[in-house]
């Protein structure tokens, strides 16, 4: 059994899921007094490693601000959108992150593009890697209020650059400004072969190049994003109708 000044210095060192791991074992000592001591503290160990983890992620998931907390893989409807279930799962290992590959989720409106872009970036969470999810309204929004502050650009770039997965919802969905494309193109230069993003669109990569303002800001953009991009395409079906009864 451990004495209480052992506690006190496991405390001290913000291990009390060790503290707990081990009261356990003192409460059972039927499962474990047969044990060897090293069979005995690799069980505590893991128990400790698995509380942890399991608080880090959900701190991520906290600080990811999914559109929908609840979206899960597990949870994925399939039947008639034409979605590849075995590509869903697979993606939901997160491969693609760890070779920095990019994913672009094509529908309509209601196809479930954001429900299942919030599912990949938990399951990210779930192997603790940092996720955020925005609406690229809401970053056009940020770029300009930290104009207005007069922090320029730089930092806002920095701290979105440097998520191991962002989710972009709504992209492309609204007319860009000369201004917008610049800085979507400074904020995908410096994620470009580093990090991940997931793009949420209702067009086709044909249109990306109009919807870009064209030129040469447009093809640069293009050529960091598409080259090493996962299409998936969300199909036509309304998910909020068809979940709603309508």
């Amino acid at each position: 059994m451990v004495n209480d000044e052992t506690k006190r210095k496991l405390r001290e060192l913000t291990l009390d899921g060790l503290i707990d791991a081990l009261n356990i074992q003192d409460e059972n000592p039927a499962l474990f007094t047969a044990m060897p001591f090293d069979e005995r503290f690799e069980l505590a160990i893991d128990e400790l490693y698995q509380t942890k983890n399991n608080k880090r992620c959900k701190r991520l998931i906290k600080g990811a601000h999914f559109r929908f907390p609840d979206a899960d893989i597990n949870t994925m409807y399939y039947a008639d959108r034409g979605l590849d279930k075995n590509q869903i799962v697979e993606l939901s290992t997160c491969q693609y992150l760890r070779n920095n590959n990019s994913l672009v989720l094509e529908g309509f409106t209601g196809s479930g593009k954001t429900f299942l872009a919030c599912a990949l970036g938990k399951a990210a969470c779930r192997q603790l890697y940092r996720v955020r999810y925005i609406r690229l309204p809401d970053l056009l929004t940020l770029r300009d209020e930290a104009l207005a502050e007069g922090k320029g650009m730089s930092k806002l770039i920095t701290k979105f650059s440097n998520y191991h997965l962002l989710i972009i919802d709504e992209w492309l969905l609204h007319d860009l400004t000369e201004e917008d494309v610049r800085f979507i193109f400074e904020l995908t230069e410096k994620r470009y072969d580093c990090h991940s993003t997931i793009f949420c669109t209702q067009y086709k990569p044909k249109e990306w190049y109009t919807r870009l303002g064209g030129g040469t800001m447009a093809d640069a953009i293009l050529d960091r994003i598409i080259h090493n991009a996962i299409w998936l395409e969300t199909g036509s079906t309304n998910m909020r109708k068809l979940f709603s009864g309508q």
